[in-house]
């Protein structure tokens, strides 16, 4: 069979695929992008935009219940038509698809955009159907997909993932959540606050991936009222009376219609044809990697994404397939910086963390500052006083190290204190700044004062500084 050569052989076109190809491009470069799956990204697929969009009706909904302390009248008598909201939801997720596709693959002729599966049968020989395409670099980002337990498969249509469960015609009566991750967190409360019975479950004993304490008891607390939370057992599912499954973990065991399934996602690279590569697969079956330049060991091949497992999530899918991409046109290994750590996750209230988690840090070189959120005036204007900042800055140079937090408009203050610490900002300079009333900020405002009292360089710069006239 014949081979055609091009430059860049790209496998997936999700938002890695599509940044790589860009950089191929701009290179002036051949390429192919293969993909065998759905079109569009996973994010406005099944994941960041159609869950924010299910996010938003159940935060609407759910705020009528606290309309009559506003003097507000009449909430009592909504209703929600599940079917219509879930519709709504789709149809927010096919506008996104579409946008995607026009400005990305649609008009692509067929030489260049090949829809069907690839498999290497050499590091840089592929196999798309009938073809065989031979390329100088190879950059592979496949994405991942929902991990469910083989035993669990066998109950059918009753296991959903993030993949099914925007595609519901109508909403269950009761569903158990099994892992309280970023996406278990955020459907489980949408559930819940569109009146689905929901009970979460984790064999961890920590919830949307925090690991500093107080943070954690703090989100145990506020989330815990909105529905069950079973940490630190393992979760089984088994049969129950009329067609329902009941989920049990340790002593607790509740019956339900459904089971949402977020205990991880997979690398999809099965059929891939990784091993010809010649190097050492890890559990997932992935090769090893360097994740400043993308490189897989000292082959032209290249990897980005949420295949790699790195830091499944859009922005940094992005800046991936952009370094595999630069790297693949050039068959080079130039490494870049990556970007500071930013996780959110959409609960209400939403969990950040930003920088270095509280579990990485050195106690006896570090120090925190901390504020609850019920002093706030800008929280308390808007009836949402629950929750915790605290930040973590360097104990000699007062430079700001990481923050994780529970509370109102974490996605706004996580931006701000990460901006900060991409441009290694100390304490005392991020005090220098100029700081609104009233406004969430002022929460990290007062934590930021709670950190700099403890910090030894107060005044790095030689310069008086305004914090000094606090009292």
């Amino acid at each position: 069979m014949e081979e055609r050569y091009v430059d860049v052989a790209i496998i997936g076109s999700g938002t890695a695929g599509l940044n790589a190809m860009g950089q191929v491009r701009r290179a002036g470069k051949s390429f192919v992008l293969i993909n065998g799956g759905e079109p569009g990204t996973t994010c406005a697929r099944v994941g960041c935009m159609p869950s924010k969009a299910l996010i938003q009706v159940a935060d609407d909904f759910h705020t009528s219940g606290r309309l009559p302390r506003y003097g507000v009248t009449g909430g009592s008598d909504l209703r929600l038509e599940a079917p219509e909201a879930l519709e709504h939801v789709r149809h927010i997720r096919d506008t996104l698809v579409d946008r995607v596709l026009s400005n990305s693959t649609d008009g692509m002729d067929a030489e260049r955009f090949l829809h069907d599966y690839a498999r290497l049968l050499e590091p840089t020989l592929i196999a798309v159907g009938e073809q065989r395409i031979r390329a100088g670099a190879v950059v592979i980002a496949t994405g991942s997909r929902p991990l469910v337990p083989e035993a669990w498969r066998a109950f059918g249509d009753r296991i959903l993932t993030s993949d099914e469960i925007f595609e519901l015609e109508d909403l269950p009566a009761a569903v158990a959540v099994i892992g309280l991750g970023v996406i278990g967190m955020e459907l489980g409360q949408s559930l819940r606050r569109l009146g689905v019975a929901v009970t979460g479950f984790d064999q961890l004993d920590t919830i949307g991936g925090i690991s500093d304490p107080e943070v954690l008891a703090q989100a145990r607390e506020i989330l815990g009222k909105e529905f069950p939370l079973h940490l630190g057992q393992p979760a089984s599912i088994a049969e129950a009376a009329d067609g329902r499954l009941r989920v049990s973990a340790g002593e607790v065991s509740v019956e339900v219609d459904k089971v949402l399934c977020c205990i991880g996602r997979t690398p999809t690279v099965a059929g891939l044809g990784l091993e010809c590569l010649g190097l050492p697969l890890d559990r997932r079956g992935l090769p090893p990697f360097d994740n400043r330049t993308m490189r897989v060991g000292d082959l032209p091949v290249y990897i980005a994404g949420d295949v790699d497992g790195e830091r499944p999530i859009l922005h940094e899918a992005g800046d991936e397939g952009k370094i595999a991409g630069y790297n693949a046109a050039r068959q080079g290994d130039t490494a870049f910086r990556r970007k500071t750590p930013l996780a959110i996750i959409f609960s209400d209230p939403n969990i950040i963390a930003v920088g270095a988690r509280f579990s990485e840090l050195d106690p006896a070189t570090t120090v925190i500052g901390q504020i609850r959120m019920a002093p706030v005036g800008r929280a308390l204007t808007m009836g949402k006083t629950q929750g915790l900042l605290r930040i973590y800055a360097d104990r000699a140079s007062g430079r700001l190290l990481g923050a994780e937090m529970i509370g109102p408009k974490g996605e706004n203050l996580a931006h701000g204190i990460c901006w900060c610490l991409e441009l290694g900002l100390t304490v005392g300079q991020m005090l220098r700044l100029p700081f609104y009333h009233p406004v969430m900020e002022e929460a990290l405002q007062a934590a930021l004062y709670d950190a700099y009292r403890q910090v030894e360089a107060k005044n790095p710069g030689g310069l008086v500084e305004l914090e000094e006239l606090t009292g």
